[in-house]
């Protein structure tokens, strides 16, 4: 149910679904795994993303409190990592767009 959301490293070899808009992302989850299947993680590339609310293209993102792509204001959310750009408008919240994500080399949006 969470795939195209942001997910977290919680173990060495386990991944969980950003719960904070501060979380630092290890990527984007492709596909729907149940509990203690493996995951496949979009760490770099291009994926598509489940949007928190409407964005448009060029928007720099990150996580919201429950794993949606948010977008991050540089200067006002500098607690937040950013870790990727709209590349295609998904239109409100809950839609499906598209994003490079780069979650290799996250900042804070300071």
């Amino acid at each position: 149910a969470k795939q195209f959301f942001f997910v977290e490293l919680t173990a060495a070899d386990t991944v969980d679904l950003c719960n904070a808009a501060t979380d630092l992302p290890i990527g984007v989850l492709q596909n729907k795994p149940e509990s203690g299947e493996s995951a496949e993680v979009m760490i770099f590339g291009i994926s598509k993303v489940n949007s928190d609310a409407a964005l448009s293209v060029g928007n720099l993102i990150g996580t919201s409190a429950d794993g949606q792509a948010a977008k991050k204001t540089v200067g006002t959310d500098t607690t937040h990592y950013v870790v990727g750009q709209l590349l295609e408008d998904g239109g409100a919240a809950a839609a499906i767009g598209s994003a490079l994500i780069n979650c290799m080399n996250p900042h804070r949006a300071a």
